[in-house]
């Protein structure tokens, strides 16, 4: 008779680890990139029926579409098209390249150069002064504000102890500075809301 520890045991299942999916996927996004830079204008049906015929090919060593299971020999068309669909996206994303209708046009992988670092240090100059301007003006209207405020504040207390000034210039007011022997003519609308001026030296 067969006793229970003579049966063979069953192997466990390998668990693939995230970095080589990651592995994967860079592989695959990087191919993606080598092809649109080698054709300078190409298409997305091109890309993705060349890859289709590279992941068919038995004898190609390019990573596995799929890099939730990286380690699957499957051929699956429609995974990767849409591997180079996501892939194309990013690319654009980061303005490697450019797409015009079904049109894509490799533009380049990006470069800072010393003149543009110089050129961003400028702007950030400029737009710290500028932030500098604001503030000091925003400074200014608060204390504006609050100068306004008081007034008001002084005023109702005046006319609220019954003790208000008998002269004094009703606000808002207009003032106008001339030569000494000039005329101003003054015209006032009926709704005091339209003033006209016309001076004659």
């Amino acid at each position: 008779s067969l006793r229970l520890s003579d049966k063979k045991k069953k192997k466990g299942t390998r668990v693939v680890g995230p970095d080589k999916g990651n592995r994967g996927l860079r592989q695959f996004s990087m191919k993606v990139c080598e092809k649109v830079e080698g054709k300078g204008r190409t298409t997305y049906n091109e890309v993705a029926d060349e890859l289709v015929a590279e992941f068919a090919d038995p004898n190609s060593n390019i990573g596995s579409p799929d890099p939730d299971n990286p380690n699957t020999q499957q051929y699956d068309e429609k995974n990767i098209r849409r591997r180079v669909y996501d892939a194309l996206n990013v690319l654009m994303a980061m303005d490697i390249i450019s797409k015009d209708k079904k049109e894509i046009q490799w533009k380049g992988l990006p470069r800072t150069s010393l003149s543009d670092i110089d050129k961003l240090k400028t702007e950030v100059i400029g737009l710290k002064g500028r932030i500098d301007k604001k503030s000091a003006y925003l400074q200014e209207l608060q204390d504006q504000y609050v100068g306004l405020q008081n007034l008001v504040e002084r005023n109702e207390q005046l006319y609220g102890s019954g003790d208000a000034p008998s002269g004094g210039v009703a606000l808002p007011f207009i003032l106008v500075q001339t030569r000494p022997h000039a005329t101003v003519e003054v015209e006032i609308s009926e709704d005091m809301q339209l003033v006209h001026f016309d001076f004659n030296s």
